[in-house]
């Protein structure tokens, strides 16, 4: 999952204001608020509504993210992504059908909350889907958005930010948004070129650079695993966090770490699995 302020509170897709929720996440607002005023919007990604209130200028900033299709046209535009799925993109090169029908459902927006995830899950369903990555091994080009984070936040408003203008909305009395206008054909039609551009970039960084390094991982870690077995048996969870130790300290446990959570190894166990763990990783992981 992307690490981006996530939150839509909507009546069928759209925005309003529960009391629970806000105060839940209020904190990440205000300090989003803080760091980077009404700029905040240009860091958040996903789904999000929201006012912020300065005492000191007496002024109320409100905000939400992009402005869905109107929720009596949803059963038609999903379904029309359904069919999709299960016609044309069977003949469209993987990538291209992935980025149209990911890209097409999150600019649909048609729940409360979670749309960008499916939208990212839809991404992975697709490639799976035609066969794109072998049988029973995932293919993590969410990492790669969430290293092009900001890339990823500009292809979705290439086309979220032209369509604004052209969409008459109003606010309603219980904070929800009402659209006045036909805008169901402005999310059935769009422009994917950016999308599948920027999808193919993350894929083509998931392959070359990705997967090979997460198997390096891989591959280091069973020889480091192996290396500490051979000095002191120890839990899967507590190996998992001496590894986390280490490579948050340079391939050292830290004075703090050897009081508190392996206090029980002895200077010599520590000595060897330190070393055990630059065979294992190198400069690398140190």
């Amino acid at each position: 999952m992307l690490p981006a302020l996530r939150y839509k509170e909507s009546m069928r897709g759209r925005p309003s204001i529960h009391h629970g929720r806000w105060q839940r996440v209020g904190g990440r607002r205000n300090r989003a608020g803080r760091q980077w005023g009404e700029d905040c919007t240009a860091h958040l990604v996903g789904d999000f509504a929201f006012a912020l209130w300065d005492s000191r200028q007496q002024r109320l900033f409100c905000a939400r993210d992009h402005i869905g299709a109107r929720p009596d046209d949803l059963a038609s535009l999903v379904s029309g992504l359904i069919a999709f799925d299960r016609g044309a993109a069977e003949s469209l090169d993987a990538v291209v059908a992935a980025a149209t029908l990911a890209f097409g459902f999150v600019y649909i927006h048609p729940f409360e909350d979670g749309n960008g995830r499916i939208h990212r899950y839809l991404m992975h369903h697709a490639l799976a889907r035609r066969g794109f990555n072998p049988r029973g091994v995932h293919f993590p080009v969410s990492a790669a958005i969430l290293d092009r984070i900001d890339e990823y936040r500009s292809v979705l408003e290439s086309y979220s930010r032209r369509l604004l203008p052209v969409v008459r909305w109003e606010p309603t009395e219980s904070h929800n948004v009402r659209v006045s206008n036909d805008t169901a054909d402005f999310y059935r039609f769009f422009d994917a070129t950016p999308h599948a551009e920027f999808l193919y970039a993350c894929v083509r960084q998931t392959i070359e650079q990705d997967l090979p390094r997460e198997a390096r991982f891989l591959e280091n870690f069973d020889r480091f695993r192996a290396a500490v077995a051979a000095v002191i048996d120890m839990p899967d969870r507590t190996l998992d966090n001496l590894l986390g130790f280490l490579r948050q300290n340079g391939g050292r446990l830290s004075k703090r770490a050897r009081e508190q959570e392996f206090a029980a190894l002895t200077e010599e166990e520590t000595r060897r699995i330190e070393r055990a763990y630059a065979d294992s990783f190198g400069v690398d992981e140190s």
